[in-house]
C-alpha cells in the first residue's frame, strides 16, 4: 500500500463519534477498546471467570492509574477480556480546569485536552510501552485503531451496562468479540 492509498483510506474513514459533541463535558461514557486484530492477549476465561495474562495484569493496572492521574476523570465498572476492555468512564467536572478552555467551541474536540479521546489514547500509549517492556517483541502492535464509545445518558442505561460488563466473561463463548484460537 501506497502512501497515497492510506491518505485516500483515511480521508474516507469516518469517525463514529457524534458531530458536534464536546467529549470534554461532564457525563458517562462506556468504551470498548480492543485488541490488535482481536487477538486473546490479556489472559483466558476459565469457568466464567477471567484470568489476566502478563499484559491483562499491565492493562488492568494502568486503567485503573488513569483516574489517578487525571483529575477529571472517575472510573466505574470495567472488565478485561481476552481481546478487549469494557468500561465506564466518567468525566467530572476538573476545578483545576481552565474554565474559559471549557468555553471554546470547536466541532472536532474528541482528542483535544481532557477529552475522552485523550483520555483513552493517553491510557493506550501507556499500556502498550508497559507491554512493549515486557514483550519479546516491542514492535508488534497492542490495540486496535480507535476504540468504541457510548454516550450514557440515563441511570437506567448505566445499570445495564453495569450489568453487562459484570456478566460479560461468563457469556465469553457467545460474546461477538470471541475469536477461538487467537
Amino acid at each position: 500500500m501506497t502512501c497515497q492509498d492510506t491518505l485516500n483510506l483515511q480521508r474516507f474513514r469516518r469517525s463514529m463519534r457524534l458531530q458536534g459533541y464536546d467529549y470534554r463535558q461532564s457525563g458517562a461514557y462506556f468504551v470498548t477498546i480492543c485488541t490488535y486484530q482481536r487477538h486473546n492477549t490479556f489472559g483466558t476465561v476459565i469457568d466464567g471467570n477471567m484470568v489476566l495474562s502478563q499484559w491483562g495484569e499491565i492493562v488492568n493496572d494502568e486503567w485503573r492509574r488513569t483516574e489517578t492521574v487525571r483529575a477529571n476523570v472517575e472510573l466505574d465498572a470495567y472488565v478485561i477480556m481476552p481481546n478487549h476492555l469494557h468500561g465506564v468512564v466518567l468525566i467530572v467536572e476538573d476545578a483545576t480546569a481552565n474554565k474559559s478552555a471549557k468555553k471554546y467551541h470547536n466541532a472536532n474536540l474528541q482528542n483535544t485536552a481532557g477529552s475522552l479521546g485523550q483520555i483513552i489514547g493517553h491510557f493506550k500509549s501507556i499500556a502498550t510501552k508497559r507491554i512493549r517492556s515486557v514483550a519479546a517483541t516491542r514492535e508488534a502492535p497492542v490495540w486496535q485503531r480507535g476504540y468504541y464509545e457510548h454516550i450514557i445518558r440515563n441511570e437506567e442505561s448505566l445499570n445495564e451496562i453495569r450489568a453487562y460488563i459484570s456478566s460479560n466473561p461468563g457469556r465469553w463463548s457467545e460474546d461477538s468479540l470471541h475469536i477461538s484460537g487467537r
